[in-house]
């Protein structure tokens, strides 16, 4: 795409701390927030590179409009919708093909606030970590200013995503609040990275396979604006959680395997093995139990070691990848 071959900008670099600064803005279907979103970005911010991911509203011409007033709004759309996260990715390939020290991803409905901006960037501009991330849930009011149904999903998406990304410290894994380094997005392939909802947790995999450090760092929940999201939420936890099973899956291979080998999958595969066989055969005797009459003794034995050595497997397993990545924060 032409939109990303690098450029020569005559826009006037302002730097945050000598650091130039993109704010990548996926947009779809945005007409209403989109223009809140590019008045409220700071001054320190070089570069505003708005991705309308083939809007079906007015999002372009709002963006076309503000960008008269502000040189340093790039627009680039999609001929097709690619997803939140197709549209992130081409935001971030502009990025690194013009060489920008650190990108933030801000969302086009006005979610994130953009107060919070210079509490993300501190620690990836010190040096301290490669991506910082937003947290929600650090805050109070979080539980009351969360619709529940995405608060639960949330919860769950995190404690998943915690498991098949290593890095255990990190929650509220749906935020795509971020900053993210130059380094980072020269290193991962961008292409590969799933293009919709589940793209924050392919990152955060894929950040953990490179040793990439990664912390959450607490922002302001924004809601009740007049966003709108045509997300269910069953769906999302349901397709998610066989994305993040196959992303676990390939982590462990490339990680533990493949770059290095360590004997946490050793004891991750017995614990997948022994552990359905405990849980199959324990209720199959209890059905027996119910349905025919007594079981063996030895029998109930056999299907609580398989179960208890299953367990242990899997949480010997998890005690070695907390061990191994506890230095990535």
């Amino acid at each position: 795409m032409s939109f990303l071959r690098k450029q020569e900008s005559s826009i006037f670099r302002v730097m945050y701390r000598n650091k130039t600064i993109a704010v990548v803005i996926p947009a779809y279907n945005e007409e209403e927030l989109i223009g809140k979103v590019l008045k409220t970005i700071p001054a320190f911010v070089d570069h505003i590179v708005v991705v309308d991911d083939a809007s079906r509203d007015r999002t372009g011409e709002m963006v076309k409009a503000r960008q008269k007033e502000d040189s340093r709004i790039i627009y680039i759309p999609h001929a097709k919708n690619e997803g939140v996260g197709g549209a992130i990715t081409t935001g971030y390939k502009w990025a690194r093909d013009n060489e920008i020290d650190i990108s933030v991803v801000m969302a086009g409905d006005a979610q994130m606030d953009p107060k919070d901006l210079p509490k993300l960037l501190d620690p990836v501009v010190e040096g301290e970590v490669d991506f910082s991330k937003g947290n929600r849930l650090f805050t109070g009011k979080a539980w009351r200013v969360i619709p529940k149904a995405r608060y639960l999903g949330n919860a769950i998406l995190s404690f998943l995503t915690k498991i098949a990304s290593g890095y255990w410290h990190v929650a509220d894994s749906q935020s795509g609040y971020g900053a993210v380094t130059l380094e980072v997005l020269k290193t991962i392939d961008l292409d590969s990275i799933y293009k919709r909802y589940g793209m924050p947790n392919d990152f955060l995999v894929r950040l953990n396979v490179y040793h990439f450090r990664v912390r959450d760092v607490s922002v302001n929940p924004v809601y009740g604006i007049g966003e709108r999201s045509g997300i269910k939420i069953y769906k999302v936890v349901f397709t998610l959680s066989f994305l993040l099973l196959k992303l676990f899956l390939w982590r462990l291979k490339e990680k533990y395997v493949i770059r290095d080998f360590h004997p946490l999958v050793l004891f991750y595969l017995m614990g997948f093995i022994l552990t359905p066989i405990g849980v199959i055969f324990g209720f199959y005797l209890l059905i027996f139990r119910l349905l025919v009459g007594p079981v063996a003794a030895t029998s109930a034995l056999f299907a609580a070691f398989f179960t208890i050595s299953g367990l242990q497997s899997l949480f010997f397993a998890m005690w070695f990848d907390m061990e191994y990545n506890k230095e990535l924060k």
